[in-house]
């Protein structure tokens, strides 16, 4: 499809989303777009990109912008589209990664969530609180005498996945290596789409996807407490179909990874970097939703997602036409000093913060209330069973434009 606007130039890009300078820092490529006059384009990817918060929203929020190009594009289009970003030949992959909750909309999207929204409604997500908060104790209990960890490898990494795969019906055992196959599939996301990222991809969806077609059978045979025993009851009334209710189990085991750990890491950075901050959240641990809230837009752990639009539309006096592809910057959005005061400064207390790093309108993220839970109840362990925290080394931030969080966090500490 035609995805260029009508009007308007493609100036040089100010920032390489791969490069080192980036990764340790894209706030700063992020306001030199956002000084500019309405979109940018980004040919790595063929998208326009939108940076300002009010733009933002607009985008995230407007019903005429999807996920999908399906019901846009015609079949060959479609093909040719795959083609192009090399997102073809790839038969788990486009199986059950390329088809899923998040990347449907309209009535499939709908039908698709409303299977399992209740399971993360805010009451539904208080209950695993006791749950929670005994797994964070126990893995503290074998780090606390260690007196210096990688916040990452050691902790943050152990968390989310766990819990997630508690919810759903994941033994214990089995987490480690759903997390290898989520940071597999994920990588394929980026801009640097190489042939042997590309294998790594397809070779983890296969593995995640057979292992979870043989745990549905299992809950087949002999159905328990968990998500899945009851997304069996959805499949019955005829709420998924077979590859459907895979690829949610899928995308909700790689949303429950991936971004709360990275949000972690750049969190407890956050904290380490703005120590009067740390000290105000010691002597205030109410505080500590707003806290987690502030980790959210401080470093959006999912900086940027795309949108198509159904209609052709004019934005900042250019129109572009059905098809377009527009890319929503989340991390520079909620860095905009037009909608935030301060945005550089870290504020545990930040009050209002309406902060979008987990998007909006139909899209707007399912799993927010257990990311946060997670996090509150980490930073509220740490912080009173350890009497002081300080960075080892700066930490290293992985490169691209789709994830932000640090690979590894040195930290040392006194156990309290």
């Amino acid at each position: 499809m035609n995805q260029n606007a009508q009007s308007g130039s493609r100036q040089e890009f100010p920032f390489d989303p791969l490069s080192a300078e980036f990764a340790r820092n894209p706030y700063a490529g992020y306001e030199k777009l956002r000084q500019r006059d309405g979109l940018s384009y980004f040919g790595d990817f063929d998208v326009w990109i939108a940076s300002r918060y009010d733009d933002v929203t607009a985008m995230a929020t407007n019903n005429r912008m999807v996920r999908s190009l399906d019901g846009i594009a015609s079949a060959e289009e479609l093909l040719a589209i795959k083609r192009k970003a090399n997102w073809h030949d790839m038969p788990y992959h486009e199986r059950f990664v390329q088809t899923n909750l998040l990347e449907s909309d309209g009535p499939v999207h709908d039908r698709l969530r409303r299977q399992v929204f209740r399971f993360f409604a805010p009451a539904a997500i208080a209950r695993l609180r006791d749950m929670i908060q005994d797994y964070v104790d126990g893995l503290v209990d074998t780090l606390i005498d260690r007196g210096e960890i990688d916040f990452i490898g050691d902790l943050a990494c152990h968390v989310p996945g766990h819990v997630i795969g508690r919810l759903l019906g994941v033994p214990d055992e089995d987490c480690p290596k759903l997390r290898v196959w989520s940071e597999n599939i994920v990588q394929y996301f980026d801009i640097d789409r190489t042939e042997e990222k590309k294998q790594i991809a397809e070779t983890a969806s296969a593995e995640f996807a057979e292992y979870l077609i043989a745990l549905k059978a299992d809950r087949v045979r002999a159905p328990q407490d968990d998500l899945i025993s009851r997304m069996l009851e959805a499949e019955r009334d005829g709420g998924f179909t077979g590859d459907e209710f895979i690829a949610t189990c899928m995308l909700i085991l790689k949303a429950g990874h991936g971004s709360t750990i990275d949000v972690l890491g750049s969190g407890m950075h956050a904290l380490l970097r703005f120590p009067g901050e740390l000290r105000r959240l010691r002597a205030d641990p109410a505080l500590i939703t707003t806290g987690v809230q502030e980790m959210f837009r401080f470093e959006s752990p999912l900086p940027f997602f795309h949108r198509f639009n159904t209609e052709e539309i004019e934005f900042g006096g250019r129109t572009y036409p059905v098809g377009t592809k527009f890319g929503l910057l989340y991390g520079s959005a909620n860095r905009d000093s037009a909608a935030f005061d301060n945005p550089d400064l870290f504020d545990v207390g930040r009050k209002p913060n309406r902060h979008i790093a987990f998007g909006g309108g139909a899209h707007f993220c399912l799993g927010n209330h257990l990311s946060r839970l997670d996090m509150e109840i980490i930073f509220t362990t740490l912080l009173r069973r350890m009497s002081s925290i300080e960075l080892i080394e700066e930490p290293e931030y992985k490169r691209g434009l789709q994830a932000r969080g640090p690979k590894s966090l040195r930290i040392a500490f006194t156990p309290a």
